[in-house]
């Protein structure tokens, strides 16, 4: 189906993004990091097929050519990516949003996520931490299921799949990937994409040995 790609992202401010990969980074070192991140994120979902590209941003961020912007709003992260989904919303469009902590993704696994639409009312991309990476939604308004879930914890996928099954929706789940969330992580994300923006920051910030 006809699908809009949303980017939800926080604009690199050093003590305000990636602050888990310090130490060993310092606020600088994360920010450059978390910079790359988003970079890469922004050129894989740019090169997906969709309706509408629009980053849904918090702070001052740049749009590639062509796409959209709408800021982030509500008390929290369940309320901002409830508040994502709704406030593009368009009629006929199913929506995917992703952030911008797992670089390593590509169109491909974009576009299956998506496709996912055609037999289900959403799909999940589960991360390993036991939340998730990327959430399809045939229709976009219920979004609002997000607002009560408690996010940045073990059972964040688990949870968000309860609240859409509550209302009567049909969840399929796209591919697990790895988000980057501490330095272990962003090393292990690294390697998965060497030839990328992000590797390259890591590789330049980041110790090649951390604590696991």
């Amino acid at each position: 189906m006809n699908v809009q790609l949303l980017v939800i992202a926080k604009a690199p401010v050093p003590g305000q993004v990636k602050t888990r990969l310090c130490p060993p980074c310092t606020p600088e070192q994360a920010t450059q990091i978390a910079a790359a991140a988003l970079s890469d994120t922004l050129a894989a979902a740019g090169a997906t097929p969709a309706i509408r590209h629009t980053i849904v941003h918090c702070g001052q961020i740049e749009a590639p050519l062509g796409w959209h912007r709408v800021p982030q709003r509500g008390a929290g992260l369940g309320a901002r990516l409830a508040g994502g989904f709704v406030d593009t919303a368009r009629p006929g469009t199913g929506a995917l949003l992703i952030g911008m902590d797992t670089p390593q993704i590509t169109p491909q696994l974009l576009t299956a996520v998506a496709a996912g639409l055609a037999e289900h009312d959403a799909v999940l991309g589960p991360a390993t931490d036991g939340g998730w990476w990327a959430l399809a939604l045939r229709d976009p308004r219920h979004g609002h299921a997000l607002l009560d879930v408690p996010m940045s914890t073990a059972e964040t996928g688990a949870l968000t799949v309860t609240a859409l099954a509550a209302r009567g929706l049909r969840v399929g789940y796209g591919p697990t990937l790895r988000d980057v969330d501490t330095a272990s992580d962003a090393l292990a994300v690294a390697d998965l994409c060497a030839d990328t923006a992000f590797a390259d920051a890591v590789r330049q910030h980041l110790p090649a040995t951390v604590p696991a």
